[in-house]
């Protein structure tokens, strides 16, 4: 498939991969620098460099393959859609389901259910017929996840997620009695150094701040608990759950980051992302939509609630 642009009076003067990634929405910067390197990108049947600045009259060739079926597997897992149009698919993650296939997990994912659930309606992303995850939940945390149809619905969303215009909102329960009603958390992330599979707060981590609100405090025979509502600034790696418990409240069921015990018996972390707000990568309409608490939470939450002291 060939792409023919022109360049037009008043875009003289742009670097090629910066002006074709405005032209062709779907195609990201990133993606046009990689096809002028690859030489599928020609100005006047030359091949240039990513830093070249296009000129007026300039006829700009593009060379782009087909999109080819995935060689991942559609897989019939199921999952809770809470919105969904032609270009970007919104789902309720359940809790104890990967993302992503990989080592280890190379099929039961949540890429594998959304392929068997809407395959017809996605589009060649980055040269594969295939959804596109714009952000990620740990396999353990259930919630809001975000996944483009299209290349534009992704280019567009990643963007947003970039810039941090997509607020997240997430609930967890964690131990402890928190004291303070509301507070933000400003501590680095990076990898640990006595664990390099571990996150940390370290000093020359990258900046992540955590905000939360607390919904309420509990006090059992054995353990006190607090329920947050939280709101996070940055998205790094494993933030939310890293932040609790460098502050000594670590979420409940967290393996990773405490010792997991805990008197409900649920293994992994009580964290759930409950509400999402972005603008339509299309439309520009502002969305804010909103998951329900997964079963088991609500369970504990339940039974919490008669040893309520705040």
């Amino acid at each position: 498939m060939q792409i023919q642009i022109v360049v037009k009076e008043g875009d003289e003067g742009k670097r090629i991969d910066s002006y074709i990634s405005t032209v062709k929405e779907e195609l990201s910067r990133m993606t046009v620098k990689r096809l002028v390197e690859e030489n599928k990108i020609t100005v006047n049947q030359k091949y240039v460099k990513p830093a070249y600045l296009v000129q007026q009259g300039d006829t700009i060739q593009i060379e782009l393959e087909e999109p080819k079926e995935t060689t991942l597997k559609a897989q019939d897992i199921p999952i809770s859609v809470i919105y969904e149009d032609k270009d970007i698919l919104v789902v309720n993650k359940p809790k104890g389901l990967v993302v992503h296939p990989a080592n280890g997990n190379p099929d039961g994912t949540l890429v594998n259910a959304i392929l068997a659930l809407c395959k017809d309606s996605l589009s060649g992303i980055g040269g594969e017929i295939r959804p596109g995850i714009v952000h990620r939940l740990d396999k353990d945390t259930s919630g809001l996840l975000i996944v483009a149809k299209n290349d534009v619905a992704h280019v567009k969303m990643s963007e947003q997620i970039k810039n941090r215009e997509v607020k997240k909102t997430y609930i967890a329960l964690v131990r402890g009695f928190v004291p303070e009603q509301e507070a933000t958390i400003n501590m680095p992330i990076g990898r640990s150094n006595k664990d390099r599979k571990k996150m940390a707060v370290t000093k020359d981590g990258k900046q992540a701040i955590t905000h939360f609100h607390v919904l309420g405090r509990f006090r059992t025979q054995n353990a006190s608990y607090t329920l947050l509502e939280i709101k996070i600034d940055t998205g790094r790696t494993h933030q939310i759950r890293v932040h609790m418990a460098e502050i000594g409240h670590p979420v409940i069921g967290d393996m990773v980051y405490s010792n997991g015990k805990n008197e409900f018996g649920v293994e992994g972390q009580c964290l759930h992302a409950q509400k999402l707000e972005f603008k339509h990568p299309i439309t520009g309409k502002q969305m804010k939509l909103e998951a329900p608490l997964p079963d088991y939470l609500k369970e504990i939450l339940e039974q919490l609630e008669k040893n309520r002291i705040d």
